[in-house]
């Protein structure tokens, strides 16, 4: 008795598995607890969010990596109404003192009504899906949303 060898076709999935999600910008940390980090001058404590050669306050060199606090409170904002087409209006674009140290430009998420917003308003960060590339990856931004536990 001859054996026969049984061929068959098994469709191959060419879609790539989605990659981790990736942060929008890189001082965004992702994972069980999102929150922002900056370069400090270890000299002066000036703080920056991107990497710097020298301290633009104190010409200082040296810096080290320090976690920013999650909330503040809204030092100044405005409603946006006109935008690129790609870009959903209106949205509310706030500067946000950190508590601690450091300050952030981001946006108020889902909050457009003026009534709402005052400065000293007690906000905390959060995360959200900015959009999707061709293999499904997640780029995943951050914005601020009133602290109801402390508004």
């Amino acid at each position: 008795m001859e054996a026969t060898q049984s061929s068959t076709m098994v469709e191959e999935d060419t879609r790539s598995t989605p990659g981790p999600d990736v942060p929008i910008v890189d001082y965004l940390v992702l994972g069980e607890d999102p929150h922002l980090r900056s370069w400090k001058c270890t000299a002066c404590g000036a703080l920056y969010f991107d990497r710097r050669n020298a301290c633009a306050k104190c010409f200082g060199g040296d810096f080290t990596r320090t976690r920013l606090a999650s909330e503040g409170t809204v030092r100044a904002y405005t409603v946006v109404h006109r935008a690129a087409r790609s870009i959903p209006t209106p949205y509310t674009s706030c500067v946000v003192d950190l508590d601690g140290e450091g300050v952030v430009k981001a946006g108020l998420v889902g909050i457009t009504d003026t009534g709402s917003i005052t400065p000293g308003l007690r906000v905390r960060m959060v995360t959200f899906e900015a959009g999707r590339d061709d293999n499904d990856t997640k780029a995943i931004a951050f914005g601020y949303t009133i602290d109801e536990e402390t508004a």
